[in-house]
This record gives C-alpha cells, sequence and structure tokens, in this order.
C-alpha cells in the first residue's frame, strides 16, 4: 500500500512511498530510489503508481531544483517483473501504456544508473532528462528476447539517442553495452567510479539548484519540446506495433512464451 506522501518542505525529508520507493530530500534535490533490490529492482504494478506518486510529490514541492533518480544496488532497473506480468493479480496486465513511466515533471531528472538498466528499466533511463552512469552500469534491450513490445518509448528513444544502427542491434540481439560504450555512443553524460555516483549526480543537481528558477524550467520545457520534435511520430509507431503484434500473436502464445522464459530463469537459479 502506498503511504501519504508529504508535498511541503521538510515534512517528506525521508519518506518511504512504499517498501519498493524510497523518496527524500537531499537539500534542494529529490531522491528517489527503486528499493527492490532482491528482485534488481523488476517493476511491479504497485511499484510503477509509487514511482509516479514520488516523481510527483518531488515535482510539486517549491524547495526541489532537480529530482535525481537511482536504484538499490546491485541493479538500476531490470524492466518490469516478467512473474507479475504474466499474472493477472501482478497489476501489470492491461495497464495503459503512455509512453513513459511517470508523468512529465517540470523539475530536471538526473539518472544515477547504479548497475545493469535492461528492457524496462532502460526505457526508465531514457526517459530521464541525462545520465550520470557508474563503471558498473550496463545496459539492455531484451524486449525482443521475451517476446513483448515495448511501451515506454524504446523504439523512438534508443535511436534517438545512440543511433539507428545501434539501436537495431541492441533490441535484435539484446546484448548488453557496458558503460564505457555508452559514454562513446552518448546515452550518457558521464561514467564515474561507483562510490562516486550519487555525488556526482547531487553535484550537478545543485548546479542545476543556482540558475534561475523561470529560466531553468522554461529551458527545460524548451529542450524537452525539441527532443520530442526530434523523435517525431516515433512514439505513435511505437503504440501501433505494439497493438499489432499482441493481434498477430494473440495474447495467449504471448503470455505462453512469456511463461517459458520465467520457468528456464527459475530452473537456472536453482
Amino acid at each position: 500500500m502506498l503511504t501519504n506522501v508529504h508535498k511541503h518542505r521538510q515534512e517528506w525529508y525521508n519518506v518511504a512511498v512504499s517498501e519498493s520507493v524510497i523518496l527524500r530530500r537531499e537539500a534542494t534535490t529529490a531522491v528517489v530510489t527503486l528499493n527492490r533490490p532482491e528482485a534488481r529492482n523488476a517493476l511491479t504494478g504497485e511499484m510503477i503508481d509509487a514511482l509516479v506518486a514520488a516523481m510527483a510529490a518531488a515535482d510539486d514541492d517549491a524547495d526541489v531544483a532537480a529530482i535525481v533518480l537511482t536504484g538499490a544496488d546491485p541493479a538500476f532497473c531490470a524492466g518490469l517483473d516478467l512473474k507479475a506480468l504474466s499474472e493477472a493479480e501482478g497489476g501489470l496486465r492491461g495497464r495503459n501504456w503512455d509512453s513513459r513511466p511517470w508523468p512529465p515533471t517540470s523539475k530536471p531528472v538526473i539518472g544515477a544508473v547504479n548497475g545493469p538498466a535492461v528492457t524496462g528499466g532502460l526505457e526508465v533511463a531514457l526517459r530521464c532528462d541525462l545520465l550520470v552512469a557508474s563503471v558498473r552500469a550496463r545496459f539492455a534491450d531484451t524486449h525482443a528476447r521475451v517476446g513483448i513490445l515495448p511501451g515506454w518509448g524504446m523504439t523512438a528513444l534508443l535511436p534517438h539517442a545512440i543511433g539507428v544502427r545501434r539501436a537495431v542491434e541492441m533490441s535484435l540481439t539484446g546484448n548488453f553495452m557496458d558503460a564505457d560504450e555508452a559514454l562513446r555512443l552518448g546515452l550518457v553524460n558521464r561514467v564515474v567510479p561507483h562510490d562516486e555516483l550519487l555525488p556526482t549526480a547531487l553535484a550537478l543537481a545543485a548546479d542545476m539548484a543556482s540558475a534561475d528558477p523561470g529560466a531553468r524550467a522554461a529551458m527545460l520545457a524548451a529542450l524537452r519540446k525539441v527532443a520530442d520534435e526530434a523523435v517525431g511520430g516515433g512514439f505513435a509507431v511505437e503504440a501501433e506495433a505494439r497493438v499489432g503484434y499482441r493481434q498477430a500473436s494473440g495474447a495467449g502464445e504471448v503470455a505462453e512464451r512469456r511463461q517459458a522464459i520465467i520457468e528456464r530463469g527459475r530452473r537456472q537459479a536453482r
């Protein structure tokens, strides 16, 4: 169950929005931590709702200039929890997908990628305004491997970030990209030692806080609009592809393939 998220000044200095999402304040920065490390921060329906609530609370606080999003070690986010996705009670089946894991914020979002960001987790990272990566960060898109299509903008955002050909390679092979390669291709802004990840993200947030609030918000809105226009109709194309794939394959067939992958993973973990 979600707890009430206090939105005024220091009242939510350190609040668990849920057991799996932690929200805290560091001076003028809100830090949102995906906190399900035993599952590599894989997202359930409740966890997505908690992330949305945390982002909204941070955005609503007038004293917050920037938001840092990170994960509890060892992973940033493993994407959607496939077990929850295959079960009606998991809170993911039938969910409305609107090309983003949280509604747009008026504050910049800095992704502090502390470990693997995979599939939906990579989409979460791509939805941040800039990314700082630990040397332990790795990136992969395994949608095709698990028999699902993305719903948070992968097919639009990844080619925009690293180029169409490298995006094709990542999405069709499911192979991992390390932090140095991500830096070289422009997927991340910088790579730092693991212990320096959060301090670096907080320092960038503090630098942003020193800007004029009105100018900062207007500049961010303009930059995002330019980025959205560069992507063009990619989000609509992705939504159409997702619906078309499910209709062509049949929901039952997709679920069966996904369940087979889950069972194979369970056997390998024994």
